[in-house]
């Protein structure tokens, strides 16, 4: 499908059960994989990019076998970090969970190996997280344009260093797969961030994943952490995925916009994903936010209040509350969101485009945003363009959060839609299910 067009939107309500969380069914597999024994997955996320991390494994020779139809898994790991595949090329899309946590394995691994993906994938910096394999003695050369993959990977000549820097800015991947991969290879090792962590949320959501896998990894703050020697993974037996949070994000602001309530199941209050944050901006906005164990509810209506936040801890959802600026009665500013421009597309640069489709008037900085919405933007009127037709870069989370514009007086065009089963391929089918227009 070439273009999807959303009529303006009237109202919102129902239930929804989410997908399962890509951070956490990524994780999930990479630690399956490393462990000793067999692990069930379930509720696992089904799309493009669970889908890479799945045939990835498969190609080192890991067995991952479906059960009880798509959204279970078993894996059978390997027991530490030799795969049985020694020689291998690797499609990774335009994954960055998979690049960023299977380069750091493979770095310690024992065979040569080939890592590529899509364009944009080699677009996307990776040179900090390879410096800091190569302080523990891997050895990778880039293949295609220095610091950005194709990455071609050596076998390791042996024992890990026991002391690694790493720098924090840029991505929190760097640092996630590098713990993880570290956690596998049975040596003790102590990881050093420079500057400041980004994304804080993410590795915690590592940290207790590596956890729920038999490593606890001690920690100063979130300026070093210690992995003990002698450590490994092993299996937990059977383990359910969380909802995904930065999914439930879209279906909370519609909840907010369309009057509501939405409810969201699958995360609750004790999510240990970042995302679930978003809930409290929404508050600020002025919705009316209620959290269960395992649900979530918004329920509002525009105009809604500005805001001027650090989204560091959401970077994912905080997209969608750039799009709910549009909605608000004075100007909105995200704040140290750097790290927008080294995702899927510069989504920093791509949402100041698409917003000002709107009438919004826009500021783009290195690492915020600051979103003036158009003073009629909520006023039916010929002056309005008859449709906005919203380009989404290849990118699923532009794709979401631009369907919440339809709750606006102008009819909306979703260039490329399909671009959401990067993470949520039925996406369109359930905003659809709990809009009415």
């Amino acid at each position: 499908m070439e273009h999807l067009d959303l009529p303006p939107a009237r109202r919102a309500a129902g239930a929804l059960r989410l997908p399962g969380s890509k951070s956490i069914t990524n994780r999930a597999l990479l630690l399956s994989a490393l462990a000793r024994g067999t692990t069930r997955l379930e509720r696992l996320l089904e799309s493009d990019d669970t889908r890479v991390m799945r045939e990835a494994l498969a190609a080192l020779g890991v067995p991952v076998r479906h059960v009880d139809g798509a959204q279970a898994a078993e894996v059978t790991g390997v027991g530490g970090i030799r795969f049985p595949v020694k020689r291998a090329s690797i499609f990774l899309g335009n994954s960055g969970t998979s690049a960023r946590s299977l380069v750091a394995a493979l770095a310690f691994a024992d065979g040569d190996y080939v890592l590529s993906g899509v364009p944009r994938m080699h677009e996307r910096p990776i040179s900090d997280l390879v410096d800091a394999l190569k302080m523990a003695g891997a050895r990778i050369e880039y293949t295609g344009t220095q610091g950005f993959p194709p990455l071609a990977i050596a076998p390791h000549p042996g024992t890990p260093a026991g002391s690694i820097t790493i720098r924090g800015d840029i991505s929190s991947q760097f640092t996630s797969g590098l713990l993880m991969a570290l956690g596998a290879t049975g040596q003790g090792a102590t990881v050093g961030i420079e500057g400041d962590l980004i994304s804080k949320p993410y590795v915690e959501l590592t940290l207790s994943s590596m956890e729920r896998f038999g490593v606890r990894v001690g920690r100063e703050g979130w300026a070093r952490f210690r992995i003990p020697a002698g450590s490994g993974y092993v299996s937990p037996g059977t383990m359910a995925v969380e909802g995904d949070a930065s999914s439930a994000s879209y279906f909370l602001a519609a909840g907010t916009l369309g009057g509501g309530p939405v409810r969201v199941e699958g995360v609750g209050r004790d999510s240990a994903q970042g995302d679930v944050h978003f809930a409290r901006v929404l508050e600020a906005m002025g919705a009316k936010v209620r959290f269960g164990d395992d649900w979530i509810e918004a329920a509002g209506a525009p105009p809604l209040k500005p805001f001027d936040l650090d989204m560091n801890r959401i970077p994912d959802a905080a997209m969608t509350a750039a799009v709910l600026a549009l909605f608000a009665t004075g100007a909105c500013t995200l704040r140290n969101i750097g790290s927008w421009r080294v995702k899927e597309t510069d989504r920093i640069a791509a949402m100041a485009t698409e917003l000002m489709k709107f009438g919004a008037d826009v500021e783009a900085g290195p690492d915020h945003l600051r979103v003036a919405p158009p003073k009629d933007f909520l006023q039916p009127s010929t002056l309005h363009p008859s449709t906005v037709a919203v380009a989404t870069y290849d990118d699923h989370r532009m794709a979401m959060c631009f369907s919440l514009a339809s709750f606006g007086p102008i009819p909306v065009r979703i260039l490329d839609p399909g671009c959401v089963s990067k993470t949520y391929p039925g996406y369109f089918a359930d905003f659809a299910r709990l809009v009415a227009r």
